[in-house]
């Protein structure tokens, strides 16, 4: 059945009857509270350890430390689960090499004015700037891409839904897996993003979401020096 209403993009938007609910039994094995306390405390003191990391060194991280990171990311909950990402994992120097001159000419840009004052203030603190070596230094980048939606065979497409949440929480995910490795990362959001998906050539229903580079910090890796907010500052009981 074919919806009435168009995309905004020309589109022709098509609805499917999806398969019948088939529940499947679900029974974990449960912790003691002793083990779950345990198991918080240390996740929390672990993960309050996680920090953006803009210096990595060169020195080579076992891949499948990296694709089991990307494995735990694609079990993240999504609209009507539809699963709607994809990650790109760039190794190649060239490749690298054309992202990040793409994406410092936008950044020169940004930091020139595009971004207004009000932003390039609240970034000092961060000490960022428009140079981005950590494209090309760490030892891979992956490239995440929300499917906004399914292309059909007819020409038709099918509507993903929830994308930015589903994708957004597949991120966190992703950054929490990678930590518990071992591993550093970065999530570097250029604006605009457009050029990821033409330089990684990726289809017409694709766009890109973040720039992750992964690897170990340097040696004189440097981090800015922030306080968090306290969990009394970000938790309200009701």
């Amino acid at each position: 059945m074919t919806n009435s209403n168009p995309a905004s993009n020309g589109e022709r938007w098509v609805s499917v009857h999806g398969e019948p609910y088939h529940p499947a039994p679900y029974r974990p094995a449960r912790m003691s509270a002793d083990e779950s306390l345990a198991t918080a405390a240390r996740l929390r003191h672990r993960m309050d350890e996680r920090r953006t990391v803009r210096m990595f060194s060169a020195d080579p991280v076992p891949e499948q430390v990296v694709l089991d990171a990307i494995a735990v990311a694609s079990t993240a909950p999504s609209g009507a689960h539809q699963q709607p990402w994809t990650f790109v994992l760039v190794t190649d120097p060239e490749v690298r090499g054309r992202i990040r001159e793409a994406a410092e000419r936008e950044e020169q840009i940004s930091y020139a004015g595009r971004l207004g004052e009000e932003w390039l203030a609240a970034l000092r603190p961060l000490g960022t700037d428009e140079v981005k070596p950590h494209l090309t230094e760490a030892p891979y980048l992956i490239v995440v891409f929300q499917q906004r939606f399914t292309p059909l065979a007819d020409g038709g497409v099918r509507k993903h839904y929830y994308v930015d949440e589903s994708v957004g929480i597949a991120v966190g995910m992703l950054l929490t897996a990678l930590h518990l490795s071992g591993l550093a990362a970065l999530t570097h959001t250029p604006s605009p993003m457009k050029f990821l998906g033409e330089v990684l050539n990726r289809p017409r229903n694709e766009k890109a979401f973040a720039v992750i580079p992964v690897g170990y910090p340097a040696e004189d890796c440097v981090v800015p020096d922030l306080v968090r907010k306290s969990l009394d500052q970000v938790l309200v009981r009701v």
